[in-house]
């Protein structure tokens, strides 16, 4: 799906007139314009289905990896900075940090490509939730394995900048597949590896928690 910047630029001139201004004045007679290419940059992601951004970024090595059905040896990529539109209210979310973590079995994935991953989803009308399904999703069709996690934190300004107005709140979010969902010391790795706890002091919180 192409991006119709003309239609862009008619519907942004015509939001503008809504608004009660004047798009010929000198500050707003390029608005139009500068909005569509904005949109074309930010989100570049709608161009491409799931399928179609593994496809681009399908640049995997088969290693002689000494891995079984068994193996909990972890691959994970910490703290990619991306930002991301909300489609309920088309507001930034930002201060985004994504974790991508996965079992490899017999390929690899070049690690920057997992950057382009978070980053090209992330440039889509989104849903954190959807955010962390579709980096999951397309990281199991690169690699061939459904043993993918996705942590995801940010802040969304549909809650900072409007409505309830909580500049502090933010979002934090868990794609689990395969082993990550079910066994429990790899989600326990998962978290200590996300939040910096230790072991003793997650198990000290999930008690307490329990309680």
């Amino acid at each position: 799906m192409a991006i119709d910047k003309e239609a862009i630029k008619e519907h942004v001139r015509g939001l503008l007139i809504a608004l009660g201004d004047d798009p010929d004045r000198e500050g707003l007679k390029d608005t139009p314009d500068r909005v569509a290419r904005m949109y074309e940059e930010v989100f570049a992601g709608m161009n491409y289905t799931n399928e179609e951004i593994a496809k681009m970024y399908n640049k995997t090595f088969c290693e002689n990896l000494d891995v079984s059905k068994s193996s909990k040896d972890m691959v994970i990529v910490k703290d990619i900075d991306i930002f991301s539109y909300c489609e309920h209210h088309m507001a930034l979310m930002y201060d985004m940090k994504v974790t991508v973590a996965y079992i490899p079995q017999g390929k690899v994935i070049g690690l920057s490509k997992i950057a382009r991953i978070a980053d090209m989803v992330g440039r889509r009308l989104q849903l954190q939730e959807r955010i962390g399904s579709d980096i999951a999703e397309i990281m199991s069709m690169i690699v061939e394995t459904e043993d993918v996690a996705v942590v995801i934190e940010g802040t969304h300004s549909c809650m900072t900048s409007r409505g309830i107005k909580k500049t502090s709140a933010t979002t934090k979010t868990y794609t689990l597949r395969g082993k990550f969902k079910k066994d429990a010391d790899l989600k326990m790795r998962l978290l200590i590896e996300t939040t910096g706890n230790s072991s003793s002091n997650l198990a000290e919180k999930m008690i307490i928690n329990d309680d």
